[in-house]
């Protein structure tokens, strides 16, 4: 990865992080599904109107459920439901070794040895977390949220290939004068935030319609006038922060970079979560979640030390 793909990387990381105490204090006005087909009406309007759509297949399909219906359904109601902000970040972390694994096994990506070792270690430290489920962590939540990483890793994969497919696409169609790394860079993030956009109106209308069904009665005229502005301002910062930016840029990441080294980078969401939900809604730090943080950084570092050492994919 080139030093702009790193720092584009940790400001992602950076902001995922901070968004589950934005998550907290919207919850507080909205139930968890009509908060999430929020976010994503007000992701796709008006954008839609001014980005060209991605090829609708499977393959969109597939980005949109996972990334965007069954991670945020999830990890919204397990917050809901009890689930502390710093814990949530950090758990929902298992996405990456998912993600990592389902690269290499359907899109034939390599996995070094010290890639291994590294999520490993990590495991570990998700591990910490399950042994001391209770309090700021129920075991509904714990389920909940592994369910979230699952989609939050098929959507990962699915992002990859839909990102290939464009680009490929773009690159088939485009003139001599506007191949070059710049014009193919602008290309790669139009086609990355329009997969977002437009996957986020896909989510938006099943969202919709799963909240008219199972919280009929929050659909009131009251719940928008009497949320609190904190509420709102919130809402605002996951949208366009954490949704248009935030997975806009790693989108754009995983298009131009083999997964397995984009992904572990969001081992550093948990990091940013706990400092965050510590600082702004007094989460109580513990021994353990300490130890959990220290073993999934070290799984981060280790991941990424030596990235070439493994063999080269089939596919490359």
């Amino acid at each position: 990865m080139t030093p702009i793909h790193i720092a584009l990387a940790v400001l992602v990381t950076f902001i995922w992080g901070v968004n589950f105490t934005f998550i907290a204090w919207a919850l507080e006005s909205f139930p968890p599904l009509m908060l999430t087909a929020l976010r994503f009406f007000f992701t796709a309007v008006p954008l839609v109107l001014f980005l060209k759509p991605p090829k609708f297949n499977r393959t969109l399909f597939i980005y949109a459920i996972g990334t965007f219906v069954m991670q945020y359904t999830f990890v919204f109601t397990a917050m809901h439901l009890g689930a502390s902000a710093g814990l949530t970040a950090l758990l929902l972390q298992v996405q990456i070794f998912i993600t990592v694994l389902l690269a290499y096994v359907i899109l034939g990506e390599a996995v070094s040895r010290m890639q291994i070792i590294g999520m490993l270690v990590g495991v570990l430290g998700l591990g910490v977390i399950a042994l001391n489920l209770g309090g700021d962590m129920p075991l509904v939540g714990f389920i909940c949220i592994l369910i979230a990483a699952i989609g939050w890793s098929f959507g990962n994969i699915a992002s990859k290939q839909a990102s290939t497919q464009q680009s490929a696409s773009n690159f088939s169609t485009a003139s001599p004068v506007n191949s070059n790394n710049k014009a193919s860079n602008r290309t790669s993030a139009l086609s990355a935030l329009s997969l977002v956009v437009w996957g986020g109106l896909i989510a938006c209308i099943v969202l919709t319609l799963s909240s008219l069904l199972f919280e009929n009665e929050a659909w009131t005229l009251a719940t928008f006038t009497q949320a609190s502005f904190k509420s709102w301002l919130s809402l605002g910062f996951i949208v366009y922060v954490s949704t248009l930016i935030g997975f806009g840029l790693w989108a754009h990441l995983l298009s131009q970079n083999i997964a397995s080294k984009v992904v572990p980078f969001a081992l550093l969401v948990p990091v940013f979560g706990m400092a965050t939900s510590v600082l702004l809604i007094g989460e109580v730090v513990t021994w353990w979640k300490m130890l959990a943080m220290v073993l999934i950084l070290s799984g981060l570092i280790l991941a990424n030390v030596k990235m070439g050492l493994g063999r080269k994919s089939a596919h490359a």
